[in-house]
């Protein structure tokens, strides 16, 4: 589905926790994640450091975002 948001113009980031999988359906700008039951969170963590987690996830999303790129990247 990114492929075709971005086919429309529009810049995707495919977070993940498996990267291998981003690159082969094309995802042009792949963000890890933690785990797949709880990508963007941390439940061995505390309340405030899985939110700092968090936080840093989004943040790092939102800078691929505005990244130009010309190739599948992985930030």
């Amino acid at each position: 589905m990114s492929k075709q948001i971005e086919r429309a113009g529009i810049p995707v980031v495919h977070a993940c926790s498996i990267v291998p999988i981003s690159k082969t359906v094309g995802a042009n700008r792949i963000v890890p994640t933690i785990a797949i039951p709880h990508p963007f969170g941390a439940p061995d963590k505390g309340p405030e450091e899985e939110k700092k987690v968090r936080k840093e996830l989004v943040q790092k999303a939102l800078r691929a975002l505005a990244t130009p790129i010309s190739q599948q990247t992985v930030f």
